[in-house]
């Protein structure tokens, strides 16, 4: 399993509180903290993060042994994230959707990208079958996702999804994705749920929540191995 906080705009634009989500989110268990590079980024805006900004994230990652990853909003993102040496990409649903040809630059790039599909209505995958380097995201592109609107599909590798992004309040979506198949789970990270700074606080999670999440999903993957490597063949 692997367990990715997203940080994204939840830091409310401050550093402090950034460096405090990154140590939340290695001490809650996640194996990446991730960011978002390009998205509400002027220098008056929340998320603004430059090189010298992304360069002192990268340091505080290294330092509390997490991966940092981001999700690449524009070309100048993709800039960023080379610079700072990132090993891994994010590519939201917005982008798959806005700029396709974004996408297929960071995919040229040869490093596991992680492709978000919330708000992508083709009736094919719109780069191709997954790979070792190209993984789909199942997610819904709603903030918040509400339980009847989740419609998750009972499994995850026949729809060729290797993981989920989540959306819904609460880790129950996260565990249940990861009984249907999921490999990859994403769930935002704050530190105050009430915060009425952006939407984003209230479907994330906070550290304890996390923790139990990434526990119990790392539990119940172990569980869904087995069983299926044991079930009788018809």
């Amino acid at each position: 399993m692997l367990f990715v906080a997203e940080i994204g705009l939840n830091h409310d634009g401050n550093p402090d509180i950034a460096h405090e989500l990154i140590r939340s989110a290695k001490q809650s268990g996640a194996h990446i903290a991730k960011f978002q590079f390009g998205w509400r980024n002027k220098p008056d805006e929340i998320n603004h993060i430059d090189g010298a900004r992304a360069a002192r994230y990268r340091q505080w990652c290294d330092y509390w042994g997490i991966e940092m990853m981001a999700s690449i909003i524009t070309e100048e993102a993709l800039d960023l994230a080379r610079g700072v040496g990132l090993h891994r990409y994010k590519i939201a649903s917005r982008t798959v959707v806005d700029n396709p040809a974004l996408c297929e630059r960071i995919l040229a790039e040869g490093r596991e990208t992680f492709v978000s599909l919330g708000m992508w209505e083709g009736s094919s995958l719109p780069f191709g079958p997954p790979n070792q380097n190209l993984k789909y995201i199942f997610c819904r592109s709603k903030y918040p996702t509400y339980p009847e609107e989740l419609l998750m599909p009972a499994s995850f590798s026949a729809n060729a999804y290797f993981g989920y992004s989540d959306h819904c309040s609460g880790i129950e979506a996260c565990l249940l994705a990861i009984a249907r198949g999921a490999q990859f789970i994403e769930k935002h990270l704050t530190l105050n749920k009430t915060s009425q700074v952006i939407r984003d606080h209230v479907l994330s999670a906070t550290p304890d929540e996390f923790a139990r999440l990434t526990s119990t999903g790392d539990a119940l993957a172990r569980l869904v191995a087995v069983s299926t490597a044991s079930a009788p063949q018809d």
